[in-house]
C-alpha cells in the first residue's frame, strides 16, 4: 500500500520566498507520486502564522489553483512552534514532514525520511551534518546550547531543528502533549517508537530574512530549558548550601580575629557581601519566576491557538 504524506510548512511574512518554495515543494510532491512514493491524495500544508504581508493571500491563490495544496491562516501571530502544531493538528495522512519554508533544510532528504518511513521508523530527524554556513557567534553558541541541554538532562537531538518526519502514530503521540509551553524538539524524542536520522547540508536563504533572531533564538533556548529541566531549580539549592558554606567560613574567621585583638575597619568587605548576596538572590528569584510563570500560564488551561481562514479546493 503506498501511503499518503503531507508536507507541513508554517509562514511568517515569507512572500518574497514563497512562490520559490511553492513551486520546488509542488514539482517534489509531483514526482515522488509519479514515482509512486507516495500516495495521490499526498498534499502541502501552508500555516500562515499572522503574516503582516502578502503571504496569505499567495497562499490562498495557489490553494486555489492546485489540488495538491491547503492553507491554513491563524488568527494571529502565534510563533513558529504553535503555527507547526496548529498544522500537525490538521492532517490526516499516513506521514508528514515538516519543514521551513525558507527550505535552507535540503529537500532532497525527503525521499529518503520516506524510505526509512517504509523500514519501519516512525520518526526520521533531518540532522545538519555541520554548521560551516553559520556565523563564528552563531556556531559556537548553538554548540553550547546543546552541550548546556545535555548537561540538564533534555533529551534532544543535535543540530536538529523542525525538519522532521513523523508517523501518523508518533504524531498522535505527540499531540497529547498538552502544555502551552510548547518545545517540540525536546517532546519528540520522548515518544519513543523507532527512529533514525538522515543528514544534510543547510542551504543559503534565497530571499527574505531570518525569522529567528537572537532574541528569539535565546526565548526558544529558555524555553527548552525550563520546560524540560528542573536543574536550574537544583542549582539555586546547591549556590544556597555553598553560599551558607562560605558565610560560615567567614563567621569563623572574624570571630578569630575579634578574640585575637584584631579589629578590622572598613566597609569594603560588607558591601561586597551585600551585593553578592543580593545578586545571588535576585538570580534565583528570577529562575523560580520563571518556573511560577510557566504553572500559571499551563493551569489556564486556554487554547493555543485559534484558526481565522482555511483554503483548499
Amino acid at each position: 500500500m503506498i501511503p499518503s504524506l503531507s508536507i507541513i510548512v508554517p509562514c511568517y511574512n515569507e512572500d518574497k520566498i514563497f512562490e520559490y518554495s511553492m513551486t520546488i515543494l509542488k514539482n517534489l510532491l509531483t514526482n515522488l507520486i509519479k514515482k509512486q512514493k507516495i500516495h495521490k491524495s499526498s498534499y502541502i500544508l501552508f500555516i500562515d502564522d499572522g503574516s503582516q504581508d502578502q503571504t496569505w493571500l499567495k497562499i490562498k491563490k495557489v490553494a486555489e489553483d492546485f489540488e495538491c495544496i491547503k492553507g491554513i491562516k491563524l488568527a494571529r501571530n502565534y510563533g513558529h512552534q504553535i503555527a507547526l502544531i496548529a498544522g500537525l493538528s490538521s492532517i490526516d495522512t499516513d506521514m508528514c514532514i515538516s519543514i521551513d519554508a525558507d527550505l535552507q533544510d535540503d529537500i532532497k532528504c525527503i525521499e529518503q525520511m520516506i524510505e526509512k518511513y517504509k523500514q519501519g521508523c516512525e520518526i526520521v530527524y533531518g540532522v545538519r551534518n555541520n554548521r560551516n554556513s553559520d556565523s563564528f557567534f552563531k556556531k559556537n553558541t548553538a554548540y553550547l546550547f546543546y552541550k548546556l541541554m545535555e548537561k540538564m538532562g533534555v533529551q534532544q537531538i543535535a543540530n536538529h531543528a523542525d525538519y522532521r518526519l513523523l508517523s501518523n502514530r508518533a504524531l498522535k503521540c505527540l499531540l497529547k502533549y498538552k502544555e502551552s509551553n510548547i518545545y517540540i524538539r525536546g517532546l519528540v524524542p520522548l515518544i519513543g517508537f523507532k527512529q533514525d536520522k538522515v543528514f544534510y547540508k543547510r542551504q543559503e536563504r534565497k530571499a527574505g530574512i531570518s525569522k529567528y533572531p537572537f532574541r528569539k533564538m535565546l526565548g526558544l533556548a529558555l524555553e527548552g530549558i525550563t520546560s524540560f529541566s528542573i536543574v536550574p531549580l537544583r542549582s539555586i539549592c546547591l549556590l544556597g548550601f555553598f553560599t551558607c558554606f562560605i558565610s560560615l567560613i567567614a563567621i569563623c574567621y572574624i570571630l578569630s580575629e575579634k578574640f585575637m585583638g584584631y579589629v578590622v575597619q572598613g566597609w569594603t568587605s560588607v558591601i561586597i557581601s551585600i551585593f553578592f548576596l543580593g545578586g545571588v538572590q535576585l538570580f534565583s528569584f528570577g529562575i523560580m519566576g520563571e518556573y511560577i510563570g510557566k504553572i500559571y500560564m499551563e493551569v489556564k488551561h486556554r487554547p493555543k491557538f485559534f484558526i481565522e481562514e482555511v483554503s483548499d479546493n
